[in-house]
């Protein structure tokens, strides 16, 4: 195996990891509620739902973050080598993954593992089986 040592960045990783393992723990402490981004986004598109102000707050600072990220340094160039239908195919079935998980890779690989779920451990191991198995399939027995 090689390590791209070029784009290999274990500092801002870490530091990234530390500040979502520090919003995962707020939320959870301040406000009792898991930092999964499906729920959290369900929760605000359902119309009985009484608790859509942290949530809208929570989904703007997604949106937010990246651009005040920026003024401080240069984000790195995005390419997208898939086509828009593969795009809108893996987004659906990324969607119907989380309804029949229950959750998302935050709620349950970042939330769940933290209070010792297993649930969350069956479900955080499904999700990288898939995906390994997902890139091997794509990358190298069809070459797309």
């Amino acid at each position: 195996m090689n390590i791209d040592f070029a784009h290999f960045t274990p500092f801002p990783a870490l530091a990234g990891g530390l500040l979502i393992g520090f919003a995962a723990a707020l939320l959870v402490l301040g406000n009792g509620r898991i930092a999964g981004i499906s729920g959290i986004l369900g929760g605000l598109l359902d119309t009985t739902s009484g608790d859509r102000a942290w949530r809208a707050a929570f989904v703007l600072g997604l949106f937010a973050a990246p651009w005040l990220f920026k003024l401080s340094t240069a984000l790195p160039a995005v390419t997208i080598v898939s086509s828009p239908p593969v795009l809108v195919v893996a987004g659906l079935l990324v969607g119907i993954g989380t309804r029949y998980a229950s959750g998302c890779t935050s709620g349950h690989g970042v939330c769940g593992l933290s209070r010792g779920s297993v649930r969350s451990l069956a479900a955080t191991a499904t999700f990288m089986a898939v995906g390994f198995f997902t890139v091997f399939v794509t990358r190298h027995l069809l070459g797309l």
